[in-house]
């Protein structure tokens, strides 16, 4: 993978972060970004699906860069 890559997808991963904390401060005002990270401790955003399926678009997008990084470790190791 070209650094290009990694940083388009850190990228799309900060602008989807963002967008998530702006949601959920919109169902919950005053939620940090700490919070976030068990969303479930808050009914507003446990409940709704559209913030279910925009925190799993992040889910997705860490996940995929967790698999690039894997590739480089594993061809760094080569």
């Amino acid at each position: 993978m070209s650094d290009q890559t990694i940083s388009m997808l850190e990228k799309m991963i900060g602008q989807q972060e963002a967008r998530v904390l702006d949601m959920a401060r919109r169902l919950k005002p005053g939620l940090t970004a700490d919070d976030l990270k068990n969303p479930h401790d808050f009914p507003e955003l446990a409940l709704d699906a559209r913030f279910a399926f925009e925190d799993g678009q992040t889910a997705g997008l860490r996940a995929a860069q967790a698999a690039i990084r894997a590739i480089q470790a594993d061809q760094r190791e080569r």
